[in-house]
């Protein structure tokens, strides 16, 4: 057992939380769309086709914006492909993901499972086969009201009404060589800066995303970020941060100091941005979107892509579909609450992604839908935390990173609202149950009256590597947490070794 202290003080506020930092991520990709939220022929089917059971869980889930179509699906994506009647829409060759596209669903589709849901829609581009012109036509498509040859085109295909789209994003991962249409950062720099100039003419309202890098260990990161930044920075909101976790060669341990590295990915990115701003003297502060994360075996994926036939182009293949284990749960937790601790910047973020495809829906044709592990992290984290993001400092006991030398093994955040406030916790040791105090005192004198936990939430499991299938759909869940106490404004409660846990205090 070791011990850690920390003191819940609302002076200590980072910022307002935007509810965008819960959004999700859906592209074209493997049974992410085609058998997963879409199956026609399924039992909960409804009338468009649109799989009631997965519409119940996202709506579980609480997604406010889904980044869509892509990926690196978008950029050899034409918009047009998924509009106007289904069976009169040409059925292509998908380089990214080498599967065919039958546009089945496309834009109009999309949106109205969107409605279903209850989350707003986040639009990318293709900058990667295309450019301007064809944003600029996807925008007055999307977002126009004015009577236009584009907005005809939408009212006949079933919508008068704008989508009103609010945030765009400009290409996706153009930094890295496998995209299609991959260009050094000054030459997507110039062609972000053309295209967002346009899009801002025809609708002024929108909010752009420019792409920084797709990784931290990119050999272009921080010199890409600066270089585009150069390019867009007058011209844009946000820019791209995405990130992939996994545990390699079995070293638990490292795994869970995974929150270590996003957080120096964050702080670096805000450094490179704020730099650009004191170059030319400028007080605007861009914000980042957090656009890919997640947990994701890419290790393993690139042994299944070794297996592909090159003359085999199949429709919606069972893709990246990783089964998330409790130890991926509670790492997956810990990006939750690093996320949170960096509300004023990190001001959207999408969970790539939402069903069958590195998700944490799971569909089986023509059966059931389930939670895997890391659905509940993320279902808690969206309903608890509310208001404001506040800063939770630790003082618990390290462990030895190879990376990242001395980790603390408890982390934390909190969040305070109107109505009370939320705790995240998560216990990185392998070892060592942890015996936390938590000082209420500050929260008391500030609401002016006694709190008291209301709602208790603890994820762990003895065997790390229990996870959720068709066969056993339960096996992982959350359980309330024991031995909760509240003496003189002290909080006192045990987390056991590899655990997230989160708290609702009223």
């Amino acid at each position: 057992m070791t011990h850690a202290a920390a003191r819940l003080d609302p002076a200590l506020e980072i910022a307002d939380i935007d509810r965008r930092l819960f959004g999700g991520f859906v592209e074209h990709l493997g049974r992410h769309i085609y058998d997963g939220i879409f199956e026609p022929g399924h039992p909960s089917a409804d009338a468009d086709g649109f799989r009631a059971d997965v519409i119940e869980l996202v709506k579980e889930l609480g997604v406010t914006t889904i980044r869509y179509p892509g990926g690196n699906f978008v950029s050899g994506y034409r918009w047009e492909d998924g509009i106007g009647p289904v069976d009169q829409r040409p059925t292509r060759l998908d380089l990214a993901w080498h599967v065919t596209e039958t546009n089945a669903v496309g834009l109009h589709e999309f949106q109205s499972w969107l409605d279903r849901v209850g989350s707003e829609l986040m639009l990318a581009v293709n900058l990667g086969t295309r450019g301007t012109e064809e944003a600029l036509d996807l925008l007055e498509y999307a977002n126009t009201s004015v009577d236009t040859t584009r907005t005809r085109e939408r009212a006949a295909n079933g919508r008068s009404a704008p989508f009103g789209v609010k945030m765009w994003c400009l290409g996706n991962e153009m930094d890295g060589p496998w995209q299609l249409g991959h260009r050094s950062a000054a030459d997507y720099g110039k062609l972000a800066s053309r295209t967002a100039k346009g899009m801002r003419q025809l609708d002024p309202t929108i909010e752009l995303v420019v792409c920084g890098s797709s990784s931290r260990t990119m050999p272009t990161f921080g010199s890409w970020e600066r270089e585009v930044l150069e390019h867009t920075f007058d011209d844009v909101d946000f820019i791209s941060c995405h990130a992939y976790y996994e545990e390699h060669d079995g070293d638990a341990q490292e795994f869970l100091a995974s929150g270590v590295d996003m957080a120096k990915f964050i702080a670096s990115v805000v450094a490179t941005a704020d730099h650009v701003a004191a170059v030319k003297q400028s007080d605007k502060r861009i914000m980042l979107s957090f656009d890919e994360w997640n947990v994701w075996y890419l290790s393993r994926w690139k042994e299944e892509e070794a297996t592909y036939r090159p003359n085999e182009w199949p429709i919606a293949p069972r893709q990246l579909e990783d089964r998330y284990s409790a130890l991926d749960a509670v790492v997956f937790g810990d990006l939750l609450i690093t996320l949170l601790q960096h509300a004023d910047r990190v001001r959207s973020a999408s969970l790539a992604q939402l069903v069958n495809v590195i998700a944490p829906i799971m569909t089986e044709p023509g059966g059931p839908a389930w939670r895997q592990t890391t659905f509940h992290p993320f279902s808690l984290t969206s309903r608890l935390a509310q208001g404001r993001a506040v800063r939770l400092p630790v003082d618990a006991a390290t462990f030895e990173s190879a990376r990242f030398g001395a980790v603390p093994s408890v982390n934390a955040v909190a969040t305070l609202d109107d109505d009370g406030a939320s705790v995240f916790l998560v216990n990185r040791s392998t070892t060592d149950a942890a015996s936390v105090r938590l000082d209420l005192a500050p929260l008391v004198a500030a609401l002016g009256r006694d709190v008291a936990v209301v709602e208790s939430h603890l994820l762990h499991e003895d065997d790390l590597y229990a996870a959720n299938t068709l066969e056993d759909r339960e096996r992982v869940g959350v359980c309330p947490l024991d031995d909760i106490a509240i003496e003189e404004s002290a909080l006192s409660l045990e987390l056991p070794p590899v655990s997230w846990a989160a708290l609702r205090l009223a």
